[in-house]
């Protein structure tokens, strides 16, 4: 049993190894696009729900911040000064979906073949969520649901040509960065933490009789994996870059390729985000949401599943990463030592960020819980552990 705790932590901790300059050059982006694009001016172009305005609110959404709580206050503001009801889901979608540092982790632990279903899928997914609420569209929650959201004091109307020239605008890149890891780090943690649990203590043939994987690539077996990949999502807790490395091993246990993609579209419909839905729009308002995105995601999954089998490019498995050692001197060991410094240059500008605004505080995330908290510390407390008892 210590042998495995050892094992599962190491894991876990490669995990984190093979994808830690991908977080933070990929966050760095992230908080260069939040810093420099006001989210006001964006309101005016998703205003109704025709395909130019879901087409841009899916850009805007692509450019903005991968914390999905985050995602949320965005929408919320957004909805709240007049963005329409589709929009503001293309919009939350895309901004957990279609962000570059989910793309760059599901190519370094998944493949590029499941790079571009995330993205060409994330698009159709969004046009299905499109056509489900214009055939059902619920007028009176989404009435109330406005009336019910506050404002959420998003006051952001300047201009970034002059900003990106600014000392100020860089002191606010290293601000959004340092508050985007205060978001994500404990979703990571326990979702890289469980990662490990999952390689090391369950086996393979626990994953083949719970997707079916005996069947092939029979279309119940298709089905089935759509339907159950989401729900194996909800019971993690955890967002889209957390799951990645779990979604790893599911492809690697032989999970068809659609119950791979509905597990990684999942991340709105985790029990978490549900809820900072009931907080924001009300418990009707924030279920049908939750059926909206549901069903788009079997549907989308399928659909990304046997367009890849006739064009030939479904994928055997996900990338074996971790056949070897992943604490080599290799191409991650110089990327992780070039993106720390990265990292450091965010943090001074954080520091000066907060010397210039000392009255500045950050908002307490949505979501976040003692809950979350205290499975953190237990997870870092874990892996603390598994990590003595390896090098003893």
């Amino acid at each position: 049993m210590l042998d495995q705790i050892g094992n599962s932590a190491i894991t876990s901790l490669g995990f984190f190894w093979k994808a830690g300059w991908a977080f933070i050059v990929g966050y760095f982006i992230s908080s260069m696009i939040q810093a420099f694009v006001p989210k006001d001016k964006m309101v005016k172009y998703m205003g109704n729900a025709k395909l130019k305005s879901v087409g841009l609110s899916t850009f805007f959404g692509a450019i903005s911040s991968s914390c999905s709580f985050a995602a949320l206050a965005a929408g919320k503001s957004l909805f709240k000064k007049g963005a329409h009801f589709v929009p503001t889901l293309a919009f939350l979608f895309a901004s957990t979906n279609l962000v570059i540092e989910l793309g760059i982790l599901i190519y370094i632990f998944l493949g590029w073949q499941f790079v571009i279903a995330e993205v060409i899928g994330g698009i159709i997914l969004i046009f299905v969520t499109w056509l489900l609420v214009t055939l059902t569209y619920p007028k009176n929650l989404v009435h109330e649901a406005r009336e019910k959201v506050d404002d959420g004091g998003m006051e952001e109307n300047f201009n970034w040509k002059q900003k990106i020239k600014t000392k100020q605008g860089w002191l606010q890149v290293g601000h959004e960065f340092v508050m985007n890891w205060q978001m994500v780090w404990k979703e990571i943690t326990i979702g890289f933490t469980i990662a490990g649990i999952m390689a090391t203590f369950i086996s393979d043939n626990t994953w083949k009789s719970f997707f079916l994987v005996e069947n092939q690539d029979s279309f119940l077996k298709v089905m089935e994996n759509a339907v159950i990949g989401p729900l194996v999502a909800m019971l993690t807790f955890i967002g889209s870059m957390g799951n990645i490395p779990i979604a790893t091993i599911l492809a690697s246990s032989g999970v068809a390729f659609a119950g791979i993609m509905a597990f990684i579209y999942s991340d709105l419909v985790v029990p978490p985000i549900i809820a900072v839905h009931k907080k924001y729009y009300g418990m009707k308002t924030a279920l049908y949401i939750a059926a909206i995105f549901y069903v788009s995601i079997i549907v989308t999954a399928i659909g990304m599943h046997y367009s890849f089998t006739a064009l030939g490019l479904l994928p055997n498995s996900a990338n074996q990463i971790m056949t070897e050692s992943p604490f080599q001197i290799d191409y991650t060991f110089w990327l992780n030592i070039v993106f720390v410094f990265v990292a450091i240059l965010a943090l001074y500008l954080n520091k000066k960020f907060k010397q210039l605004h000392q009255h500045h505080t950050m908002m307490q995330m949505e979501g976040d819980s003692k809950v979350k908290t205290i499975s953190t510390y237990i997870c870092i407390g874990y892996l603390l552990f598994g990590l003595l008892v390896k090098l003893i």
